[in-house]
Parts: C-alpha cells; structure tokens; sequence
C-alpha cells in the first residue's frame, strides 16, 4: 500500500513540528510507502522556514510552497494533483484533525469503501452563532443541491484513488472541494472524532471567509438562487397586477383617493432593495463565469522541495 497525506500550512509555523511529529507516530504504524505532501499557501509568516528546517527529520516530507496566498481549496487541489497514493488522507495541519483517526479510515478503506470522511461529535469551541451557521448551511446545501453532504463532514477524509482521479478531472476554478468530492460518488463511510484544541495561534478562518465559502459552495453546484428571484419577481408582479385591479375597480366605484406618501415610499424601496438582491445574486453567477472564462491556473507553486 502506498499513502498520501495532504497538509496544507497557513500561519502555523508554531504548530508544524507537533503535527509533524504526531502524524509520523501513526505513520509508523502502517506499512507500506508513505508521503507527506506540506503544502505552504503563501504563508506570511516563517511556516516554510520551519517545515524546511523539519525535512531532515521526515524522509517522506514534501514541501510545496505557492508564490501567494491562493486559499485552502487550491492547496488541497495541489495536494490531489501531486498525490501518487492507493489513499490520500487530507487533514488540517493545526492538529484539530487527531491523526489517530487515519487508522480507523484505512480499516474502513480495506474492507471496500472508496470515500472515509470524519465527522466531528463535537462543536464546543465553536461560537453559537457559527455553530447555528453551520447547521443551516449543510440543510440548505443538501436542500438544493439534491447531494447527501452529511453534516459535520469537513475536509477530513480518506480518498480512494480512484476517487482522486476523478476529482482531478473536474475543470473547474471555482472549487468547493467538499461538494466536489461528494459529487463524484463512489461507496462511502465514515468515522467519528473529537476535535482537539489548538496548540498554538489561532485559526485565520474567519466567520467572513466561512461566509464567503458557503457562497461559494451553494453557488457552484445549484442554480436555485436564480429560480428563487424569477419566482419572487412573479409573486410581486402577480400580487401588483391584482392590486391594480382593485385600484381602478375602486377609483369607478368610489372616486379617486388621495395616495398616502409612506405607503408610496415604502413600496419603491421595498421593490429597489429586491431588485438589488436580485442582481446581486446575478452577479455572482456572472462572476463565476467570468473567472472560468479567463482560465487561470488555480495555483501557482514558487518552490517544491
């Protein structure tokens, strides 16, 4: 058997020698070729200086750094690309993801399932209103999108490969790799973990960039939003043609009435802010294409040592 293991590094130059250390002990414990692909998104601080000072230490240590910041996704979608394993177990590198669970996922992987992804039992550290954010999120996504994204499944999972050489042939630029991964199918299983503080710094993955992720999530796999707008803009023009009707059936019967200025303002506003979120979430589609269009490189490596 020969293993990949995917960590992408942002900001976790104090954390990179513990994680490091703790996955070399389950590493030790599997048989077989190993890699350990490192993967630096750019970071600011010295994250690469430390990983390249620990790869003496780890003969199966790989270190790509990218020549900026390109996010989470692109390091991950670096990592698959690269990854030459039967599995690719992808985890975070701030050592939240216990490498312990990589045993039970091979078990599940040798008994046939091609896809082993980790759901976390618990969400203590996590604020309430990130915690009721998530929640909806997951509904919403398997509401539209019609794909089974079991809640609580991050990007902590076993891989097949199989299932990465099908990941990889998906062209798109704009990637939410959790959906992505569901999309392709495959037999499926999971296990359960705990997650585990941070042993150092903090996490840079702001509710903002949550925010932006969900987004960009929905946005790549349904169409739903627009339907939605088409939908309300009918609602509206239905509900104002029967009003109108009702106005000039008034007008004959009773004479005209002097219009009252608040309910006149308030329905060009109320109409003004619909159509701004209308074309707002046009606009986010359009954006999408635009950036497929240009067909940029999803990442760009600077070293690879």
């Amino acid at each position: 058997m020969y293993l990949s293991v995917i960590l992408p590094f942002y900001r976790e130059a104090a954390n990179a020698p513990a994680m490091l250390a703790a996955l070399q002990k389950v590493l030790d414990q599997i048989p077989g070729e190993k890699e350990i692909l490192a993967i630096d998104d750019g970071s600011p601080d010295n994250t690469y200086d430390v990983l390249l000072s620990l790869k003496p230490q780890y003969k199966d240590l790989h270190i790509i750094r990218f020549a900026r910041n390109f996010g989470k996704e692109a390091a991950l979608t670096c990592g698959l690309n690269r990854a030459k394993g039967d599995a690719v177990v992808m985890l975070d590198s701030d050592l939240q993801h216990p490498p312990e669970v990589i045993l039970e996922m091979l078990e599940k992987w040798k008994q046939g399932d091609k896809m082993v992804y980790a759901l976390r039992r618990n969400r203590d550290g996590d604020s309430l209103l990130r915690r009721a954010w998530t929640k909806t999120f997951y509904w919403v996504f398997r509401t539209i999108t019609e794909l089974d994204l079991p809640p609580g499944a991050g990007d902590f999972r076993l891989l097949d490969k199989k299932v990465v050489a099908a990941v990889n042939q998906l062209p798109e630029r704009n990637r939410f790799m959790k959906g992505l991964m569901t999309w392709v199918g495959f037999k499926s299983s999971f296990v359960t973990f705990d997650v585990a503080e941070r042993t150092s710094g903090k996490s840079s993955f702001s509710f903002s960039k949550l925010f932006m992720l969900a987004i960009n999530g929905l946005t790549s796999f349904s169409n739903v939003p627009l339907r939605v707008w088409s939908l309300f803009g009918v609602l509206i023009s239905s509900v104002a043609t029967i009003y109108a009707i009702y106005l000039v059936i008034s007008t004959l019967l009773f004479g005209a009435k002097t219009a009252g200025f608040a309910s006149v303002m308030c329905g060009i506003l109320f109409m003004g802010g619909i159509q701004l979120i209308s074309l707002g979430v046009i606009g986010e589609y359009i954006g999408r294409i635009f950036n497929e269009v240009k067909d940029r490189p999803i990442y760009i490596v600077a070293e690879d040592d």
